[in-house]
């Protein structure tokens, strides 16, 4: 197989690709290394593809498969699955699912695969906790919430986002997480950082990330030099890194730099499974072209914020596409974490104005003096 590459200055001209452009098909499992199988399952956003894990599993005496991310919760993913089980499971059935963290797309199927094989969840204590309350009906209100109560809308409309249409096609988003998540399990097993998992044969060191999820586990095996990094290491886009409204002075973007750097540790050819993208090799490479992404994207932040700005007014200095609502809500998110990550560096101010904004602007040299 050869390996189409980008455009010779693109980053991603950067990274090898030891299987090209070859991707798995939905339905179908590719194995990618011993005892590990590359499956991938639609998604129907602009985002169209998440890459989910089958490992080769043995618990006590009994053989089977490890799972590693769910995909969302829709007929066509649980037909893909059922088409897996028949085909692809070499008659052993399913001993655990381990889920990296919170997203839909990550722990939406979750409850039907455990309950299916009567398999335990695996994850982090933090973001269990947050996938049931944003699967419930009160965290779905509260994602939604009216005008003046709260909630994700009230939140963007205090940094900018002021379009009545914009607005209310956020607040109609209340059921956007419990659609693709309509359930948790209801038990699971905490994973923490710096356990070891055994799987199968080999022993998997679990590190964890922050900025992306509330406590986004990786997964890393030294015998085999490979590394599941989730969301938080992508080949081909960078991470979202948020703000969101039950936590609004939060600096997701500095925990998410912060988090990079302990991969650093990681050998240079260390073969990473990302949940989008290719199968790549070049993390430290990776990790370097993300930092400069957003020490890029702070710089043009801190000089659009000569004069005061609101996160709204920064979407297109970050963003240089049109957003549908989907990526509009994301970016919103995106925005305000670039700017309280200056503010947090005391880089920029924020000011609480007249009209209920926050807005920012720069610190001057003065100023940092004190």
């Amino acid at each position: 197989m050869t390996q189409v590459d980008p455009l010779p200055h693109h980053p991603e001209s950067q990274l090898i690709y030891p299987y090209g452009e070859t991707l798995a098909e939905a339905g179908q499992t590719m194995e990618i290394a011993p005892g590990i199988y590359w499956i991938r399952m639609p998604l129907p956003f602009a985002l169209n593809h998440i890459n989910l894990w089958l490992l080769k599993d043995r618990v006590a005496d009994q053989e089977g498969w490890t799972i590693i991310d769910c995909g969302i919760t829709n007929d066509e993913t649980k037909i893909l699955w059922e088409s897996i089980f028949v085909n692809h499971l070499q008659g052993l059935p399913i001993l655990r699912v381990l889920v990296t963290h919170m997203h839909p797309d990550h722990i939406g199927l979750a409850h039907f695969l455990c309950e299916r094989w009567q398999a335990p969840l695996w994850v982090s204590m933090s973001d269990f906790l947050m996938a049931q309350w944003l699967s419930s009906k009160e965290g779905g209100v509260a994602i939604g919430a009216s005008s003046g109560s709260g909630g994700a809308a009230d939140h963007y409309a205090r940094h900018g986002l002021l379009g009545s249409e914009d607005l209310e096609r956020i607040r109609s988003r209340s059921d956007y997480y419990s659609r693709l998540v309509p359930q948790v399990p209801r038990r699971y097993r905490r994973i923490m950082e710096g356990d070891e998992v055994q799987i199968g044969d080999h022993r998997w060191r679990v590190s964890m990330g922050y900025g992306h999820a509330p406590e986004h586990a990786t997964l890393y095996c030294s015998a085999l030099n490979i590394f599941i990094s989730g969301d938080m290491v992508l080949p081909r886009i960078s991470t979202n890194v948020s703000v969101y409204d039950v936590d609004p002075d939060a600096d997701p973007l500095g925990l998410y730099l912060r988090s990079l750097d302990q991969w650093l540790s990681l050998p240079l050819d260390a073969f990473v499974l990302p949940s989008h993208g290719k199968p790549f090799k070049g993390l430290h490479t990776r990790i370097k072209q993300l930092h400069e992404h957003h020490r890029d994207r702070l710089s043009e932040t801190l000089d659009a914020c000569q004069s005061p700005k609101h996160a709204f007014e920064i979407i297109p200095v970050l963003f240089r596409r049109k957003l549908d609502n989907h990526q509009l809500s994301f970016a919103m998110g995106e925005a305000i974490a670039h700017l309280n990550h200056l503010w947090h560096q005391r880089r920029l101010h924020r000011l609480l104005c007249e009209d209920g904004i926050w807005r920012f602007c720069v610190v001057s040299s003065s100023q940092n003096a004190l």
